[in-house]
């Protein structure tokens, strides 16, 4: 076992508490009359707090024999199968929702990118990295969104965090959804805006929290998902435009994980719910889970484009999206169109594993079951345990613990692929309620309620 890994000793941990209670003076006499004293700390990174903390839960893990499922090395490309450490898996832990990664379609595509214009265009795009490939990539997703106009990100992160920072102010608000993606709280927290959140869903909330302080600001973005990564749900699109055009605000839909996965074509929540998708101000989105890419997007007006386009932090200092990119994306998006059947496959398959899930007792809490279907175990030691048991078998499905979701409501997170084949649905939920009998807990075998 390797240092890192090591549980902290008594003394040490004795010696991080005493780190933590006092704040010894460092300033001189003579620093002290011009600045003020500053606490002696430790300079050394595996003395900051945070290394402790992640110290302290690996040694927890090591205690009771858990299994670190972080950064586990694949050695294939990852889709409905995988191979871990040699061993060849059923993948449920992966985004490619259609199953279009490795195609040949994009790979060729791909491959005369590189030839034309090499790995790296080389610089901003503002400057002299701007691509033909960029603008066809902006053009396709601002059709499917039915938008003027959208622009291209190298990264969905930062190009989430860099728009919603250029666009709000500390005059203004942002409120958003309870369990909204870390990029939309970092942006939200970079721009300065009040930032406020309303229980999942509960749009009664939002509205009231609207109703008593719209007025005291200047600009107002409510954010909310088309899919949930983590629960699968999403919310009522339509009452979101209704109270956004009501309280004058504008309106942001993570599209994320709903592109490729909701509607009859696949275009996403406005379409699964048939809502007009330019009434939506910002579509926000990646290019890494259905298009099989890297990178993110923000799609509405013009004139917000060109903004982000001169001025988000993000696009203008950042180097552009490499045209293998681009192009990887904009040709699954155009594949999406062209093969309707993928997204009814993995609609299929999405329901398939919801049901017998629900009919074998488990909890899939609120999911719709498109693409996404958790399995709420709760505590989290026993949902590190069954991911562990289940690798063992074969079946690859990723433990999400606090802080990823609320306490008491760990999970595993199933992402369910349209190549998953009926026996590879029906082997993870036979095997799923099999290795909670088999672990022999009296918590774990609670969680089946059939």
């Amino acid at each position: 076992m390797s240092d890192e890994n090591k549980p902290l000793s008594d003394g040490a941990l004795a010696d991080l508490l005493m780190q933590m209670k006092q704040a010894p003076l460092t300033a001189t006499a003579s620093a002290a009359r011009t600045a003020r004293p500053r606490a002696r700390v430790s300079m050394a990174f595996e003395d900051h707090p945070l290394y402790q903390q992640m110290k302290f839960q690996r040694g927890f893990a090591d205690f009771a024999k858990l299994q670190n499922p972080y950064y586990r090395l694949h050695d294939a490309q990852a889709g409905a199968t995988s191979v871990i450490a040699g061993k060849p898996v059923i993948n449920f832990a992966s985004y490619d929702y259609l199953g279009l990664n490795g195609h040949r379609e994009i790979a060729d595509a791909v491959g005369e990118a590189v030839a034309a214009f090499g790995t790296s265009v080389s610089a901003s795009r503002i400057t002299a990295g701007e691509r033909r490939v960029h603008r066809d990539l902006e053009q396709a997703l601002a059709r499917n969104y039915e938008a003027e106009d959208c622009i291209a990100f190298v990264s969905g992160h930062a190009g989430a965090v860099s728009s919603i920072a250029t666009l709000l102010g500390p005059k203004d608000l942002i409120l958003h959804d309870a369990l909204i993606h870390n990029c939309v709280v970092v942006g939200a927290q970079l721009s300065g805006a009040t930032r406020r959140f309303f229980p999942h869903n509960d749009l009664d909330a939002l509205e009231a929290m609207l109703a008593a302080d719209r007025h005291r600001f200047e600009r107002v973005l409510i954010v909310s998902e088309g899919l949930f990564s983590m629960d699968g749900d999403g919310p009522d699109l339509a009452r979101l435009v209704a109270i956004k055009q009501d309280f004058s605000a504008w309106l942001m839909i993570d599209d994320a994980h709903g592109l490729g996965v909701l509607g009859a074509t696949g275009r996403g929540i406005f379409e699964h719910q048939g809502v007009a998708p330019d009434s939506v101000d910002l579509w926000l989105g990646t290019l890494s889970k259905s298009l099989v890419s890297c990178g993110g997007y923000v799609a509405g007006c013009a004139a917000v484009v060109d903004l982000l386009k001169h001025q988000a932090p993000g696009f203008v200092y950042s180097v552009g999206m490499p045209a293998s990119n681009a192009v990887a994306a904009t040709v699954a998006l155009d594949l999406m169109v062209r093969e309707p059947d993928r997204i009814a496959r993995l609609q299929q398959q999405s329901q398939r594993f919801r049901t017998r899930a629900q009919n074998a007792g488990l909890d899939t809490g609120e999911s719709w079951g498109f693409g996404v279907v958790p399995i709420v175990i709760g505590e989290t030691v026993p949902t590190v345990m069954l991911a562990q048991s289940l690798l063992d078998q074969g079946i690859n499905a990723f433990p999400i613990v606090p802080p990823g979701v609320p306490e008491k409501a760990a999970r595993l997170r199933f992402f369910i692929n349209a190549s998953h084949t009926d026996s590879q649905i029906d082997d993870a939920v036979d095997s799923l309620v099999r290795e909670i009998r088999n672990l022999g807990d009296a918590s774990l075998k609670q969680i089946l309620q059939g």
